[in-house]
């Protein structure tokens, strides 16, 4: 029996131009969709068809799909008026190398298994450091060096074990102690358990008056698990956290987890990427003490999810954490030691060819735009950050470093849900809540390719009149 593919090349050929136009449209017309979908739970599911397709369907009728069922459902993260949580950038050229990795396919486990797979990673996270001003303790030719992360998650994870495995053989693993702020990411706690340990043994630290982490709360709760046998083994701080972009002293921790051996992790998720613009380069303050490192192109670098950056000092503990070699991956290149097996460096064993959109974005921009990029939306925000100041019924209730704005209707929590609620159910934009001095705040998170003064302006204004 013989296979016939029901896609021919040709087909192939005529189906990727009219997918390649039908994006395109999407990008120029999508500011004029509701932001946040319409639909109520389950709607989707109810609209498809309750068993698969016995028989080939065409390419017209799966598009005609696409528009009619499953853009009802799509949230517009890419809309000009996406205000929520932090962006999820997808541009072209980030598309186009998104794109390409699909075609080739690449399955880039091992060194061995495509080359340029993982030499282009390794040369563009080297590059990255460049374009950020990053310490070159994290570069390749050293005893660490960086790698491609799916998210954050994966990256606090990954910074966890290496820190287990640095302690392995001195400590219990009951023993261990972690800590973040009270306003780090969920990532860390989830860290924590997935390494085998209880959401106990992670201490969340108070902030300070800026909603960043206290060094000195941090050394005190160190000094009483010490007391009571416990050991400190990793800290996870923040720069430009989720509710108010704050900057965890970094200077100060690293003074700390020096004293009691604690691996240093810093996630910058967000805000990391402002870094390629030299003015920003304040979130960098701190790094060449730390022991990780993480930030997201694909939240504000214009390159699509999943594209998350993770460099180490010292890529021994985690190596050795991580690395299994079971027969059949065994060949000449990993044996001699003379390569990077990014499988090593990562949960999971597979990898795509993720290098390949980043590198796009990089080469396409050039420092200087993706430069310029980063400060067209730092301007905005904070000029939108003065408009609220000078405005009778807002408040700010964070500094505006980069493109949060934080800010509450003075009215109290019931005012401030109303106000969030009415914009997102209008359709016309979408921002999200977050709570603060146990008050109900609003975030403005400006970052979306597409975002212009006047979609800024509008919001602004329906701020004005829901006050």
């Amino acid at each position: 029996m013989t296979y016939t593919p029901p896609m021919s090349n040709d087909d192939f050929r005529r189906a990727g131009h009219e997918l390649i136009d039908w994006i395109a449209d999407y990008w120029e017309t999508v500011e004029q969709r509701p932001v946040l979908s319409q639909v109520a739970p389950g709607d989707i599911r109810a609209s498809l068809p309750t068993e698969p397709p016995a028989e080939p369907e065409s390419w017209d009728a799966i598009m005609a799909d696409v528009d009619e069922l499953i853009m009802p459902g799509i949230t517009h993260w890419q809309s000009p008026n996406f205000f929520a949580y932090f962006p999820a950038n997808a541009s072209p050229p980030s598309v186009l190398g998104e794109l390409l990795s699909a075609g080739l396919g690449v399955q880039g486990m091992l060194w061995a298994t495509s080359p340029a797979c993982t030499e282009l990673e390794t040369h563009v996270l080297d590059w990255m450091l460049d374009l950020c001003g990053l310490p070159d303790r994290f570069r390749s030719g050293g005893p660490g060096g960086g790698t491609i992360q799916d998210s954050a998650s994966s990256a606090a994870l990954v910074a966890i074990l290496a820190a287990r495995e640095r302690v392995a053989g001195q400590w219990r693993m009951d023993q261990m102690v972690a800590y973040t702020s009270e306003h780090a990411h969920s990532s860390a706690e989830k860290g924590i358990r997935i390494a085998g340990m209880f959401p106990e043994q992670l201490r969340q630290i108070p902030s300070d008056g800026t909603h960043a982490m206290d060094p000195v709360k941090l050394r005190e709760a160190m000094l009483a698990d010490i007391i009571e046998d416990r050991r400190p083994f990793f800290v996870q701080a923040t720069t430009g956290t989720t509710s108010s972009t704050a900057l965890d002293p970094i200077d100060e921790i690293a003074d700390v987890c020096k004293e009691f051996g604690a691996w240093l992790h810093v996630d910058g998720a967000f805000a990391g990427s402002a870094a390629v613009a030299p003015e920003y380069r304040f979130v960098n303050a701190g790094l060449e003490r730390v022991d990780s490192y993480c930030f997201n192109p694909h939240k504000w670098l214009l390159t699509n999810f999943d594209c998350s950056l993770f460099w180490v000092a010292d890529r021994g503990p985690m190596t050795s954490a991580l690395s299994i070699v079971p027969e059949y991956l065994r060949n000449a290149a990993s044996d001699a030691g003379s390569v990077i097996d990014y499988r090593d460096w990562q949960i999971p064993l597979g990898r795509r060819f993720r290098a390949l959109k980043l590198w796009f974005v990089i080469r396409t921009h050039g420092a200087a735009g993706l430069a310029d990029f980063i400060r067209n939306h730092v301007h905005m925000a904070q000029a939108l950050a003065e408009r609220i100041h000078g405005h009778p019924s807002y408040e700010l209730v964070a500094p505006t470093p980069l493109s949060l704005v934080t800010f509450r209707h003075t009215g109290g929590d019931e005012d401030n849900e109303r106000i969030r609620d009415t914009i997102n159910s209008d359709g016309e934009a979408y921002l999200t809540h977050t709570r603060l001095a146990d008050q109900t705040v609003l975030r403005v998170a400006i970052g979306a390719v597409r975002t212009e003064q006047r979609h800024i302006d509008a919001l602004f204004d329906r701020l004005d009149e829901l006050a």
